[in-house]
């Protein structure tokens, strides 16, 4: 079934629902980060209740690993991570 003409919905297209976050990609991960290092919420990054839930605890883990800088002060001195692929996740 088609949705309706100016339809808008309230997911990302780009990760469909069987999408795993993965706390080795900091990449993917960073792109849900404020500037200050907080975590977007949901309401922001228009990711499921679910995927939100596990993009929490994926971010979490990578920054016990500091695969992430934690921290406004840490966000400030090393940035977000560089762009290791092109292609940063599939479909």
């Amino acid at each position: 079934m088609k949705p309706k003409k100016g339809y808008k919905s309230n997911y990302r297209p780009e990760y469909p629902a069987d999408f795993a976050f993965d706390y080795k990609d900091p990449l993917t991960l960073s792109r849900f980060l404020m500037e200050a290092g907080k975590i977007v919420p949901a309401r922001v990054s228009k990711l499921s209740h679910k995927q939100q839930r596990t993009l929490n605890t994926e971010v979490k883990k990578a920054r016990q690993l500091a695969l992430i800088p934690q921290g406004a002060l840490a966000a400030d001195q090393y940035r977000f991570p560089d762009q290791i692929s092109v292609k940063p996740f599939e479909y």
